[in-house]
């Protein structure tokens, strides 16, 4: 892990959620995501982090857990989620930098990371923080961009792509946007702390000619199939793994939540519209309900 603070990924302003997904043609890559998420993830649980949980696109489908964490940097894409889901206490709302995860160790049983990883210039980083934040034996759900898919595959052959979809190294095909080799990311895991228990390799039919012509029911049946190839070969754009945190460490104490991303004191105290830091004296605002915690915001 680097000691710098890494880039980051900011879509704050950006209506990602409306021009990408609601008006993007993506109602293919929604569904098929939807079905992936339902063959790995535990059926219930009390406390779940999304990781880059954006608008809160996929945030409905956690139905069977007590509390959820929205995670994000971007303070635009969280309100937009807030407008979606509603300020209750189901869902707690965070503005945050993965790489200075504010929550104290231990803390939750379940964790997700989907369209997320592939924003990460130093993804082992960002897996060590999730890592510190999980429970011992806590399902962590993984998604990540493939670089060794079949159409990168094809357009190497066929002299239409300079970089090698077979090389183990990370690709940034734009800025702050990454592809990773299946064998990497599984390494990056086992060295973190994870155990990988499941793959599927998800939308094999992103492909935008055959979303035109080819009825989107038909496609996310076939791709469903699809998907537990994943066990075997991972050649899709999309690979979504299932893992464990292997951890000696215990849960979180009683009570204990944030963890300063300043100072990492877990000593912080509500005051109105801010949390306050006892270790730092820092004052982190919230916002429309929204507990923003970037370095910058302080």
């Amino acid at each position: 892990m680097t000691q710098s603070q890494p880039p980051i990924c900011d879509y704050e302003g950006s209506d990602y959620q409306s021009s990408f997904w609601e008006q993007g043609g993506r109602q293919y890559e929604d569904q098929v995501e939807g079905i992936a998420l339902k063959r790995l993830m535990p059926a219930q649980g009390d406390l779940l982090l999304e990781l880059g949980a954006g608008a809160g696109r996929n945030t409905p489908r956690y139905v069977g857990y007590k509390q959820v964490v929205l995670l994000d940097y971007s303070l635009t894409q969280l309100k937009q989620a807030v407008q979606r889901l509603g300020r209750n206490q189901h869902y707690i709302y965070v503005a945050a930098d993965i790489y200075k995860l504010p929550f104290v160790d231990g803390l939750f049983d379940t964790a997700t990371m989907i369209r997320t990883l592939h924003h990460m210039a130093d993804p082992q980083a960002a897996l060590h923080q999730v890592w510190r934040t999980l429970q011992p034996g806590a399902i962590f759900i993984l998604e990540y961009a493939n670089k060794q898919n079949l159409k990168s595959i094809l357009r190497y052959i066929l002299g239409r792509q300079t970089w090698s979809p077979f090389s183990l190294q990370s690709v940034e095909f734009e800025k702050l946007n990454y592809d990773f080799h299946p064998k990497m990311v599984r390494r990056w895991l086992k060295e973190t702390g994870f155990s990988l228990e499941r793959q599927l390799a998800v939308s094999y039919f992103r492909v935008g000619v055959l979303k035109k012509i080819m009825p989107i029911s038909l496609l996310t049946r076939m791709d469903a199939l699809m998907q537990r190839t994943g066990k075997w070969w991972q050649l899709s754009p999309s690979v979504f793994t299932r893992n464990h945190a292997v951890k000696s460490t215990g849960k979180a104490r009683a009570g204990n939540f944030f963890r300063c991303p300043a100072c990492e004191s877990d000593s912080l105290k509500p005051h109105g519209a801010q949390v306050i830091c006892l270790g730092c004296s820092r004052k982190w605002p919230i916002q429309d309900g929204i507990f923003d915690f970037r370095m910058d915001a302080a």
